[in-house]
């Protein structure tokens, strides 16, 4: 298969996000997050942890690693102080696998990250901390030139893992 050599982001098209658009990408995030708080708060711990047949991983660690792709790509890329502890990034970032354990202490600092960390996003964004970004190109081959679409994409990877924890959830109860 051959490489799309097109880019698509905002730069692309000379679309830029309105604020009005990143207004509703973050209550979008915080609604996402909302919910991820309710499935960590009411699902059992060992239905969390299992990781069912044809699954590379569970409920807890689609839900941390969420939180910990929010953190690389609006602050880390921009050069950022990460909001969120290294040990949570490194465990829990693109292409780890859960070790299936998490302790009650582990699983209460992330239901405070899931909406603090979307907050302070907003905050940070409206208080202009993000004044650079550092070019990536994501595993779904969009390449992210500023913090704003970065912002757009992250919308788009948590919908993509909420499916997959909605898919765990029904697997889990079997």
């Amino acid at each position: 298969m051959q490489r799309n050599p097109f880019r698509f982001n905002c730069a692309t098209f000379g679309v830029h996000l309105k604020p009005f658009v990143l207004k509703n990408l973050f209550e979008i995030t915080l609604l996402n997050r909302k919910r991820l708080y309710e499935i960590l708060d009411t699902t059992p711990r060992g239905q969390l942890l299992d990781i069912p047949d044809g699954y590379r991983n569970n409920i807890w660690w689609n839900i941390v690693h969420v939180v910990v792709t929010q953190q690389l790509l609006l602050y880390k890329l921009s050069g950022l102080q990460m909001r969120v502890p290294e040990v949570f990034i490194e465990k829990f970032k693109k292409g780890t696998v859960p070790d299936g354990s998490a302790t009650d202490e582990e699983m209460k600092e992330i239901a405070a990250f899931l909406v603090s960390t979307a907050e302070w996003a907003e905050e940070d964004y409206e208080n202009g901390l993000f004044k650079s970004y550092s070019e990536y190109t994501t595993s779904a081959k969009i390449t992210l030139q500023s913090v704003e679409d970065a912002i757009a994409f992250n919308a788009y990877h948590e919908g993509l893992h909420m499916g997959t924890i909605i898919a765990l959830q029904k697997a889990v109860q079997r």
